[in-house]
């Protein structure tokens, strides 16, 4: 399988730079990097020499280019086919896309067609954020809000521009919005390749990071309980509180222990739930396909860890939009405490609605 990296971000946030230095790196690794355009004027001639008629440039290390502004699906069958053919040598793909772009339709590419599921693995979506520009551009454009909440790891450009403050707000709106992602500050696009490659954000397995700021102010907010959870913690950071607001002023309720940024009211938010008692398979079945079909379209990533009746092993799920895959983990290990954990990010989702569904499912 080849490991696909989508590298997404705002006009300006430094996808260029980034681009740059994994195609000029002498960092042993044959990468064939796709620019997704969507028919737009290229961005890239610096990198991409448009006067050639060739649609595949290799570069001095090894690495290929490619512009596509058709069909993404098809441009990778056909860079697997050159690649199985022998005429094209590269062992990863990164799909840069335009800064206007929503990643969501180029994720689902690798859920929804066969052909490029078979031959390609989704690694992990990579948004770059510009640390000056990125408060307001996230007012301003849900696509920016969706880039972040589709990210595995959120990288931080341009923060020599800005005061420790300033950066500071900004890291927690984006744990607000995302906790799954890692934030990391970097400059000039120098990342270390470790942290671009390799990031198994799509990976079904029982690991299920959520930043442990993001549950300690959760605590904070939460410290009343709530049927079916429990707000107990230890010591691995890695236990949540259901996300829950019993406020049910809808402008509001989701306003999720945002206190430090009243002034802005993301729509994209995320939420967790979690439990100590067993689902009962069929009815979180039926819940989940219900709410996959009705939010889909608002619901970006969803991953959980689930404790089931009946099932001697951790079952893992995950999702973009309404494409779910799930899958049976390891044994549940007799020391430890079975619970369930999952964490959904979307825009506007009805937050009590899912909480109390999912606690209804429960045994």
């Amino acid at each position: 399988m080849i490991p696909v990296t989508i590298l997404t971000g705002f006009l300006g946030s430094g996808k260029t730079t980034l681009l740059k230095r994994i195609l000029n790196d002498k960092h042993g690794m044959k990468i064939a990097v796709i620019e997704n355009e969507f028919g737009e004027e290229n961005i890239d001639n610096e990198i991409l020499v448009q006067e050639t008629n060739e649609q595949i440039i290799q570069m001095s290390n090894g690495c290929i280019c490619c512009t596509i502004r058709g069909d993404l699906a098809r441009a990778l069958e056909d860079l697997a086919d050159r690649k199985k053919a022998g005429t094209l040598n590269f062992d990863r793909v990164v799909i840069e896309t335009t800064g206007l772009a929503n990643p969501g339709p180029v994720a689902q590419t690798f859920f929804m067609d066969n052909t490029i599921a078979d031959e390609f693995l989704l690694d992990a979506i990579i948004t770059l954020v510009d640390a000056k520009h990125a408060n307001h551009q996230l007012d301003e454009h849900e696509v920016v809000q969706r880039q972040v909440g589709f990210a595995d790891r959120l990288f931080i450009t341009k923060s020599d521009l800005v005061d420790a403050a300033a950066l500071d707000a900004l890291k927690h709106r984006l744990i607000h919005m995302n906790p799954r992602a890692a934030i990391k500050v970097v400059n000039f696009g120098e990342a270390d390749i470790k942290e671009i490659f390799d990031l198994r954000g799509f990976n079904l397995n029982s690991k299920l990071e959520i930043d442990p700021d993001f549950l300690a102010e959760d605590d904070q907010a939460h410290d009343h309980d709530h049927a079916g959870h429990d707000h107990a913690h230890d010591d691995d950071h890695d236990h949540a509180t259901c996300g829950h607001d019993h406020s049910h002023d809808h402008e509001h309720e989701h306003g999720h222990a945002n206190h430090h940024h009243a002034h802005h009211d993301d729509k994209i938010k995320s939420f967790v739930f979690r439990s100590d008692r067993a689902f009962d398979p069929n009815r979180l079945e039926d819940f989940l396909g219900g709410i996959l079909q009705i939010y889909g379209e608002r619901l970006l990533r969803y991953k959980g860890v689930l404790y089931m009746k009946g099932v001697d092993r951790k079952v893992v799920f995950q999702g973009v939009h309404q494409m779910m895959g799930s899958d049976l983990a390891a044994k549940w290990q007799p020391i430890e405490k079975k619970n369930s954990k999952m964490v959904f990010i979307g825009i506007e989702l009805p937050q009590d609605l899912i909480i109390d569904g999912l606690s209804a499912c429960l045994v």
